[in-house]
């Protein structure tokens, strides 16, 4: 009698760890689904930041500071960077942009400049984008996360090797309006 309930115990934690696991790997495809539709976007925007540096360096050529900082962080190789990286590196743009769309607010021949009208479209929409994409994802991830913390999901989490996910968020300059009047 003692064997049946023994056999039945175990079938029943082998039955809730597969279970478990196969929501881990749902969760964890729907995070990479999520990064990969953001990732899209983030590369729209970094293929647009060229067009803009050199539309904006032609009029601010004493920005110089700015500028460099924005095309040192372009100049990485997206492609190769990791899905954290291209969140830091990201980040950094978003700031640098930012600071771009700033200076080009004092140059009124700049916002007059239709390239320049043209690619600040382009990029507002873009922005858009990525914040829509970022709401997604850091649902995703949050659902994930909740998965690999609660009990008792975190022991299977733990076992198996799934770990907690970085959540995308707004840098600091992100979260401060930005008076652009284009």
């Amino acid at each position: 009698m003692w064997i049946y309930i023994i056999i039945a115990i175990i079938v029943l934690i082998l039955i809730y760890f597969g279970i478990t696991y196969n929501s881990f790997v749902k969760l964890n495809n729907t995070v990479k689904e999520a990064f990969s539709t953001m990732d899209v976007y983030l590369k729209k925007r970094w293929d647009l930041i060229p067009n803009i540096v050199e539309t904006v360096k032609g009029y601010a050529k004493h920005e110089k500071s700015t500028l460099k900082e924005i095309i040192e962080l372009r100049n990485s190789t997206y492609d190769n960077m990791s899905a954290n990286e291209k969140v830091d590196v990201n980040n950094k743009l978003s700031q640098g942009i930012n600071k771009l769309m700033a200076i080009a607010e004092a140059y009124p021949d700049l916002k007059a400049n239709e390239n320049f009208k043209d690619l600040s479209q382009q990029l507002t929409k873009v922005e858009d984008d990525i914040a829509n994409s970022r709401k997604y994802y850091n649902g995703a991830v949050r659902i994930f996360n909740d998965k690999v913390q609660m009990f008792p999901s975190n022991i299977v989490a733990g076992m198996l090797g799934f770990k907690e996910q970085k959540m995308f968020e707004a840098s600091e300059s992100e979260r401060e309006n930005v008076q652009v009047k284009l």
